[in-house]
């Protein structure tokens, strides 16, 4: 009777998963696997080729937008985690009115529609902007910030977007770490920096980690941004998928490109599992 009812217990556990196992493998893993197998085929014939992925690194063209989309997402994970750890540590050691109204204004970007952001920040960052004319009005100067369809330009809005949820995980992490512990250690006439070079980092290094991995995922497809600023050559890899797909009508080269960025992002994915399963050891 219990070998009877535990088999039971165990269907209908199936039963329940079985829905939404059938979503993921309808609207993940099926797109994912088709893609696959479309880069290594070619357009016309539908045999298998390679000449979809050599296209990609052997054209100059597409070699310096490969290079470029690196730069830029190598860039804004280092600026944003830096800038977002700073910021952290200020949020969670410093007790005052301006760490408070900073803790609660620092998300606001998160509720901010994309589109909406980067059209703002084109309207200061343009060389008629914003800040053209505040140097023009208060020293007489024509100065052009020359950031649109330029890496800066892209890395200036990536870390718009980028910063506050970076600081959103590592204020969390540094949250965690118990003021006893700090407290205890400056007792006993450890300084603030050996503090915070043997424990808060060590602590916290784990969510700095996962923040930079969710960075640097976010940064390698995005869209809208280098749609906007970015220039025409080179170009993020985002807007050359996009080429491909709709302009050049080459679905190979774009189920082939596709793979190519997955392979990118799958780097930091896989540092971000190896950190989970580190976990015992981070703490």
């Amino acid at each position: 009777m219990n070998k009877t009812n535990a088999r039971k217990r165990m269907l209908i556990g199936y039963a329940l998963v079985l829905p939404a196992f059938l979503v993921v493998m309808l609207t993940v893993a099926y797109p994912i696997l088709s893609s696959v197998i479309m880069s290594f085929q070619d357009g016309k014939t539908g045999e298998f080729t390679l000449e979809n992925y050599k296209h990609f690194f052997v054209t100059e063209s597409q070699l310096k937008n490969i290079g470029f989309t690196l730069y830029v997402v190598v860039v804004t994970v280092v600026l944003a985690i830096v800038i977002a750890y700073l910021l952290a540590l200020y949020l969670r050691f410093v007790k005052s009115p301006i760490s408070r109204a900073i803790g609660t204004l620092y998300l606001l970007p998160r509720f901010i529609p994309g589109l909406v952001a980067v059209y703002a920040m084109i309207t200061i960052i343009r060389d008629t902007g914003v800040i053209n004319r505040i140097a023009q009005l208060l020293f007489n100067y024509d100065f052009k910030p020359a950031m649109m369809y330029h890496a800066s330009g892209l890395i200036i809005m990536n870390l718009w977007f980028n910063i506050p949820f970076a600081a959103l995980m590592i204020t969390a992490g540094l949250g965690a770490i118990p003021d006893s512990v700090i407290e205890s250690a400056r007792d006993v006439g450890a300084s603030r920096m050996r503090v915070f070079r043997t424990m808060i980092l060590p602590l916290s290094m784990k969510d700095v980690v996962v923040a930079a991995t969710f960075v640097f995922m976010t940064n390698v497809g995005s869209f809208t941004t280098p749609y906007l600023i970015g220039g025409n050559s080179p170009k993020m890899l985002g807007i050359a998928l996009y080429d491909q797909f709709n302009r050049y009508l080459d679905y190979n080269r774009s189920a082939a490109l596709s793979v190519i960025m997955f392979l990118i992002c799958s780097v930091s994915a896989g540092i971000y599992i190896y950190t989970n399963l580190k976990e015992k050891e981070w703490e």
